[in-house]
């Protein structure tokens, strides 16, 4: 069996979260795999180096871009894989947008996301009419579609018209060999002397996009501020969008709270794990996520979460978490307040169980029997065995 995994929908400049999930996903998948077993992966020349010491059985097929050049990635997916895969003997193709033309026996879909329909504010238009045009077909034509949680499944129902027999409910999971409880004094020292921020903090970790929630996060710790003593707040993570993240910082000062916000932009993912051991709380108020892996992040490091009451979020919290209304800022200033009080010693013993219930080589094993299941449906091609 030959399966072909669809990497260039990130950009090797700006790495998502789809980007962290193979660089785990992929050396677990390898390690489970038999000996009659390949894994091809559609690389650029940009992105082939941030995938490398994968194993024997991984291989590459070279495409010219990835998402540094969104509209000629999208082109070559769909003029170049119907050539390129039947060249190298692919019987399963996992990607997020099947090619127009056929490109394997077999095609595994792995939505990650439905914001064209969810949060199509944090989209750019043409890639929005695009996806709003390829997911129908896309889940279509199908033979196995993976989604990472039952928020996901109902959006997938809700928005598209496919057969639930080829859902796959597969949660997402964290890497517990990065993400420990550690040394809160060493974290915290870290953090000072790297970042500025000597005083206890309430943690904001993600790139900052309007479904995000920044605002309502600002408003929240505004109100809370009395009750926080000289807690500051720390916003971590890339300004994806300059227009939101310019009236965060004038939201900041119409509340009188500039002096006590810390801008600390995008960190590389090693240097979460001190600002989530660091932090008196982590708070995650986003309107939309369809698994929400900071969570889980932060929950592994023993910090205390606060996250929104909606979508995802409260399945990979279960109840471990303080929950709070994402539109009511009042309600996450409460649970902050509690969170870093009567809360605080509850939560850090709560969430590196929970956190402990999600493993990358559970999800890898089940991710690896999906393919199997569409190859031994479809066959290979050519009817090799």
């Amino acid at each position: 069996m030959r399966v072909a995994i669809n990497l260039l929908t990130d950009d090797p400049a700006n790495p998502s979260g789809a980007h962290w999930f193979w660089t785990r996903m992929i050396p677990e998948m390898s390690r489970l795999m038999r000996d009659d077993e390949e894994f091809h992966l559609l690389v650029s020349p940009s992105s082939r180096p941030t995938h490398q010491g994968y194993g024997d059985n991984v291989h590459y097929i070279t495409y010219p871009w990835s998402n540094e050049k969104r509209s000629l990635r999208t082109l070559s997916e769909h003029l170049y894989s119907p050539i390129r895969l039947p060249l190298g003997k692919i019987d399963v193709f996992n990607t997020l947008m099947a090619p127009i033309v056929s490109s394997a026996p077999s095609l595994v879909i792995h939505f990650k996301t439905l914001h064209a329909y969810t949060a199509p504010q944090s989209i750019q238009l043409p890639a929005r009419l695009y996806r709003r045009m390829s997911y129908p077909r896309t889940a279509r034509v199908a033979d196995a579609i993976i989604v990472n949680s039952q928020s996901l499944w109902r959006e997938v129902e809700r928005y598209l018209d496919v057969d639930p027999d080829r859902l796959r409910l597969i949660p997402e999971a964290v890497d517990h060999e990065l993400f420990t409880p550690g040394d809160r004094d060493e974290s915290r020292e870290h953090v000072e002397r790297t970042y500025g921020i000597g005083k206890p903090f309430v943690l904001f970790v993600s790139s900052l996009w309007p479904y995000k929630n920044c605002d309502a996060l600002l408003r929240a710790y505004a109100l809370a501020k009395p009750d926080l003593g000289d807690r500051q707040l720390a916003i971590v993570g890339p300004g994806r969008d300059v227009e939101y993240v310019n009236s965060l910082k004038q939201l900041a000062a119409e509340l009188g709270i500039e002096k006590d916000v810390h801008w600390v932009g995008g960190v590389p993912l090693e240097e979460t794990v001190q600002f989530y051991r660091s932090a008196d709380v982590f708070v995650y108020p986003s309107f939309n996520e369809t698994f929400g892996l900071p969570i889980l992040e932060a929950m592994a490091c023993a910090c205390p979460v606060v996250t929104s009451n909606t979508t995802s979020m409260p399945e990979t919290a279960g109840d471990a978490a303080l929950l709070a209304d994402p539109a009511a800022p009042v309600t996450i200033a409460d649970a902050i307040v509690k969170a870093c009080g009567p809360e605080n010693d509850a939560l850090r013993m709560a969430g590196p169980a929970r956190a402990a219930e999600f493993s990358w080589s559970v999800t890898a094993e089940r991710t690896l029997d999906v393919y199997r299941e569409v190859y031994e449906r479809n066959g290979p091609r050519g009817g090799r065995r």
